[in-house]
């Protein structure tokens, strides 16, 4: 260690300086070792292919879903607007923007720790004389110091660097993520909403026919020429479609309020659904389901989780270089003197260098402990990968199936839904000429109400399936216009 501010005169201070900032460069081109273990992507934990579950239907789209916009591929005008509401001021995804300001910034701290901090310094010091004589001796120095700068020789810092930017990474991609699920939650409960909107129709004109059924039984009961059978199975009837309205009422309301929680706000009313004025028809693009070896690229979730695995190996690297020496570099440059008035003259500049060098020799197996947890997260880290592929891997699987069996699904019950209808115009037609009973219009009014319900709920599956697919398959967190995702931090 060099003497602490020994005063020396201007000439020679240049001079001196010369080793010093030799030494500091040697140090810097020396340093930058990495201990960090070469990063190979685990093989995915699933079939190449995807699995066959009867004739999938053809499609014509030719973009794939994460390159697809999510405007491309909401076709109702009121569903984008609302979806955009939900972008601005849903709580999930704002706190996962923060989450990537507040990763920026310890990968920004990581960053600064490869770079020697300067600070300004000034120190006063009085006590009594060493002499005996009992004066009071002075000390002023005020100048530039380092404090304690580690020279990365063995890559320590460059390690927890590297770990904090593929976590920086990982933060960016669970934000994609996280937008990709809130856009299908929109979609999907606006196209709940839609379908309950759509059966609350359908339950209303259900109970109007009910309602007037029973009352020309009731009529007819009273003039003797009904049974009391046929007037209490009305009254069933009829109860039955009222509890079914209160039902739809209440899922309708319930759908409302999942809206307004992914939203942010509340929903404008102009928004929602309208049976009478769309229809029911909402129009949303197709992708194709491209190759499993897809998903690693395009879907957010399993992209995160490789940045994640990335960091634990990085983790591996500074666990590794913790047994090597530690050095360390304290170094300051002023003015000193034993009175105030001194500070700042001619002569009393000087400058300190004060390496330093720490090996473990014994640490009761810390570091040992250290290096086998990097190890085990870096494991760990490699089985959430590959869970995460494996979920990815089902979910499109999933959507998959459905789009080849909700197609044929819903046709078959249309068809059912159109026999049924007829099947009930001909059995109030053959009742009110006497030729049957009442109980054969029951039971067709009764079927007829079930088919149409579940001819909604199949349409409603096969919508919430298209959505499915396109988030399974890594749309949905591709903007139309330039990501304001942040960029990443140079390295």
């Amino acid at each position: 260690m060099l003497d602490i501010f020994t005063p020396r005169r201007a000439a020679g201070s240049s001079a001196a300086r010369l080793p010093a900032a030799t030494a500091l460069a040697a140090v810097a081109l020396l340093a930058g070792c990495s201990m960090i273990p070469t990063y190979e992507r685990p093989p995915a934990p699933v079939a190449a292919q995807w699995p066959a579950v009867g004739a999938a239907p053809g499609t014509t789209a030719t973009t794939a879903a994460a390159d697809l916009p999510w405007q491309d591929f909401v076709g109702d005008p009121r569903l984008r607007e609302l979806v955009e509401l939900a972008l601005q001021n849903n709580r999930d995804l704002r706190v996962a923007v923060l989450s990537i300001e507040q990763s920026r910034a310890q990968y920004q701290i990581r960053r600064a720790d490869q770079v020697p901090t300067i600070n300004a310094a000034a120190t006063g010091n009085r006590q009594p004389a060493a002499d005996g004589s009992g004066g009071i001796s002075s000390a002023y120095t005020a100048g530039l110091a380092m404090a304690s700068w580690e020279i990365d020789f063995f890559g320590r810092v460059a390690s927890l660097k590297e770990a904090a930017l593929a976590q920086f990474l990982a933060t960016q991609e669970a934000r994609s993520a996280v937008q990709t699920s809130l856009i299908a939650s929109v979609v999907s409960t606006w196209l709940s909403l839609q379908t309950n909107e759509e059966l609350l129709s359908l339950t209303q004109r259900t109970m109007v026919t009910r309602d007037d059924s029973l009352r020309l039984n009731r009529l007819r009961f009273d003039q003797g020429v009904t049974s009391a059978l046929d007037l209490r199975q009305a009254e069933s009837l009829t109860a039955a479609a009222r509890s079914t309205l209160a039902q739809q009422q209440r899922l309708r309301a319930l759908d409302v309020n999942a809206l307004t929680l992914l939203v942010g706000q509340p929903v404008p009313e102009r928004l929602l659904p309208n049976v009478q004025a769309d229809g029911g028809a909402v129009a949303l693009r197709d992708v194709p389901e491209g190759m499993p070896s897809d998903l690693l690229e395009r879907r957010p979730d399993i992209r995160q989780a490789e940045q994640q695995l990335i960091a634990a190996n990085a983790n591996i690297g500074a666990a590794r270089a913790a047994f090597f020496p530690r050095i360390a570099l304290t170094a300051s440059a002023g003015t000193a003197s034993n009175a105030l008035s001194g500070l700042f003259k001619s002569g009393s500049w000087g400058w300190t260098l004060a390496p330093q060098a720490v090996l473990p020799i014994f640490d009761a197996g810390r570091n040992q402990a250290g290096l086998d947890s990097a190890r085990a997260g870096r494991e760990i880290a490699v089985a959430q990968y590959d869970k995460a592929i494996q979920s990815a891997f089902r979910e499109v699987a999933d959507a998959l199936a459905g789009r080849a069996t909700l197609g044929e699904q819903v046709l078959a019950q249309q068809a059912q839904a159109t026999a049924e209808a007829d099947r009930f115009r001909l059995a109030d037609l053959r009742y009110r000429n006497g030729v049957a009973s009442y109980l054969d219009v029951l039971d067709a009014q009764r079927a007829l109400f079930a088919t149409q319900q579940a001819l909604a709920q199949s349409q409603l599956a096969q919508r919430q399936n298209q959505v499915a697919l396109y988030k399974a398959l890594g749309g949905g967190w591709r903007d139309a216009a330039a990501s304001a995702a942040p960029a990443a931090p140079q390295n």
